[in-house]
């Protein structure tokens, strides 16, 4: 591999000089710096990035730390922060899995943006105390290194839950996600409250956040009920993807016979037919936001904490006739 004392030996310059150019320093002429470029393009040299992380202790990366790659929800939410973060001078790498977590501790990266279930609490409050910068996504969590960039679950949830609740004579089913995702279980514990202080009994339905969890709440529809027609609030819309699919092998239709409501607003909820009701917030604001905090942090800014807030959009799936 070609390194610094080889373009030193072709310019004629000293190994100092040579640094210097290649770091952009003042030390050196604008005409030094020139040919030094050149001939280190001529011989072909690539930088030592570990090397020069190790010697400034910053390597201007970001890690994005994700459970899943999967469904339709992450392209919007990763190209928010990817923008942000070019602007900021940073570059972005995308994690998962276990081994990916050491990445914070040894100082491969100068920052960390979590949405993954899989740090725990305790994990990520320890990171921090070895004055790791960090934003969390999902999970509320105070550290004065730690800054939080959440979605407004609760609000999403009652509005959601108010729309289906003009049908209070008919039957509710909510079908719930993982039991390790911070937003399903804030979603959770809102429809619950919201049930026991309108007096409405629910049906509830285990789900992950998958299609196929979708399909599978459809099947156990069909299997337990006879009575149409019925409310349906699916925690996000990847699932309610899946209930349509199921659903449209039967006679029964979305609007007349299965009201329903979803989260997230996917692009794919807007070619259902009849569009589906959800809550729509912006997954690229909600990057854009996260990317912010976390270059604060990294200059030595307080962490903040700050939310991300919903809207209903409204669709067909409501309708009271076909």
């Amino acid at each position: 591999m070609v390194g610094i004392k080889d373009i030193a030996k072709k310019t004629g310059y000293s190994i100092s000089t040579v640094s210097y150019a290649l770091n952009n320093s003042h030390k050196v002429s604008e005409a030094t710096r020139a040919i030094i470029i050149k001939a280190a393009d001529e011989l072909h040299y690539v930088p030592n990035n570990a090397a020069r992380t190790l010697k400034r202790n910053q390597s201007n990366i970001i890690g994005v730390f994700l459970a899943d790659y999967s469904g339709a929800f992450y392209g919007e939410l990763l190209h928010g922060i990817k923008l942000q973060l070019q602007k900021e001078n940073y570059e972005m790498i995308v994690c998962s899995g276990e081994q990916s977590h050491r990445f914070i501790p040894e100082k491969l990266i100068d920052g960390a943006i979590i949405l993954d279930a899989a740090f725990d609490d305790d994990e990520i409050l320890r990171l921090a105390d070895l004055d790791n910068n960090i934003v969390t996504m999902d999970r509320d969590i105070v550290h004065p290194r730690i800054g939080t960039v959440l979605l407004d679950n609760e609000g999403g949830t009652n509005a959601a839950l108010t729309q289906l609740g003009q049908y209070d004579e008919l039957p509710l089913y909510i079908v719930t996600g993982p039991e390790a995702s911070y937003d399903s279980q804030s979603r959770y514990k809102t429809a619950k409250r919201w049930a026991s202080e309108n007096k409405c009994e629910v049906n509830w339905i285990d789900g992950d956040f998958s299609r196929k969890s979708g399909q599978r709440a459809a099947r156990q529809i069909l299997s337990e009920n006879s009575r149409y027609p019925i409310t349906v609030f699916s925690f996000n819309d990847e699932m309610a993807v899946g209930m349509y699919k199921v659903f449209a092998k039967t006679d029964l239709l979305i609007g007349r016979d299965i009201k329903m409501v979803g989260f997230d607003n996917i692009e794919i909820a807007s070619f259902l037919t009849p569009r589906l009701t959800t809550i729509g917030y912006s997954k690229y604001h909600w990057g854009i936001e996260a990317a912010k905090q976390i270059v604060a942090i990294i200059q030595n800014e307080d962490a903040a904490h700050k939310k991300v807030y919903t809207s209903l959009i409204t669709g067909e799936s409501l309708e009271k006739e076909s």
